[in-house]
């Protein structure tokens, strides 16, 4: 990290979490934090079902959730960017505080509950957005919806136009019963309405299933069945947990899920699971505890075409995205291999 950016993060992290998240966006907004550009090399390309990536680092759901700086994340370094989750209608989440720093754990725990302001708005800025890195957008449902799944797709029908992939979370703690639908028969019948809208659309769009890492091995099955089955493109592994083995910061006991360094084994775990239930005819995205370039190289070689991070940037800056896909393209050359895409996979076995 610059010496610019070390003292950013002490400032933010004097601050309430959600306000220094908040203060993060609008740095950026404001062209106050230095971005280097596009990170890429032919080593570091990948092609995720369908989309072109100029390195396998993204960004996860939940940093933008209102697209409001995606302009300017497009220049941060990322291969890829999520936004979101957007809900159909615009809703304030659940009450505050819903954030919490576990600083001894390099962690986080978030009880937000789909706080944003509505795919409208959301598609109208994504809308907007310069060409260049993929952006999607993580389709959510509203706390109230008498149709949950429907919610789903009336989000992808609204933003298709606008973006280049989206994710089905239906692995998020925060909203009450929202998990259940990881269910075989209802997770069955989501994706077919979210895959008929999808085909719908007037450019085809690639949809991702964003899982939880507190399945059990027969939850995963199953969840990998429905998967192949359904016409989806690729699934997201994992979402936050509700584990809170080993935790040392006074905030372990707040609900909600949690995200970072403690949750790395155990979605990688998950992920090395799905990678061999699944026999490669779906690409899989690795996000869980991911902080540096050895620990996406982890993924990678767990089965990951691709990885994503998010709390990790709260303790290591923005710039951790280009270090670390620096860093792979250095792990690739040190073990010989010539893209990404030989790697994925080498090393599931360890996990498993």
């Amino acid at each position: 990290m610059s010496l610019i950016e070390t003292l950013g993060l002490a400032a933010l992290h004097r601050l309430d979490p959600e306000t220094a998240h908040g203060l993060s966006i609008r740095a950026l907004k404001a062209g106050l934090v230095p971005l280097p550009g596009p990170v890429t090399c032919p080593r570091l390309e990948v092609d995720l079902a369908g989309l072109k990536l100029p390195n396998p680092v993204g960004l996860a759901a939940g940093y933008d959730k209102n697209a409001e700086a995606v302009a300017e994340l497009m220049r941060a370094g990322f291969g890829f960017i999520e936004v979101g989750a957007a809900t159909p209608r615009a809703q304030v989440g659940n009450p505050k505080p819903r954030l919490w720093r576990l600083t001894e754990d390099e962690a986080a725990i978030n009880r937000f509950g789909f706080n944003n302001q509505g795919v409208g708005t959301i598609a109208t800025r994504l809308a907007r957005r310069p060409s260049g890195v993929p952006v999607g957008v993580n389709l959510g449902a509203n706390k109230d919806s008498q149709d949950r799944a429907a919610d789903f797709a009336t989000v992808l029908r609204e933003a298709g136009a606008w973006i280049d992939f989206a994710t089905v979370n239906v692995s998020s703690p925060n909203t009450e019963k929202l998990r259940d639908l990881q269910g075989k028969e209802a997770l069955a019948a989501l994706l077919k309405g979210v895959t008929s809208t999808r085909d719908g659309l007037a450019r085809r769009v690639p949809v991702f299933l964003k899982i939880a890492p507190d399945l059990s091995p027969a939850e995963l099955e199953d969840v990998a069945e429905v998967a192949l089955g359904s016409g989806i493109d690729g699934i997201i592994a994992t979402n936050t947990t509700l584990s809170r083995e080993g935790l040392r910061s006074a905030h372990a006991g707040q609900q909600g899920g949690l995200s970072g360094a403690p949750l790395f084994e155990r979605a990688t775990r998950i992920l090395a699971r799905l990678s061999m239930l699944t026999q490669g005819r779906l690409p899989l995205v690795g996000v869980g505890g991911v902080g540096s370039a050895e620990q996406a190289y982890e993924k990678i070689r767990a089965g990951a075409s691709a990885v994503q991070i998010y709390t990790a940037m709260v303790y290591q800056g923005l710039s951790l995205a280009p270090r670390i896909a620096r860093g792979l393209d250095a792990l690739l050359v040190r073990d010989g291999f010539g893209s990404v895409a030989e790697a994925v996979g080498t090393g599931r076995e360890k996990w498993l």
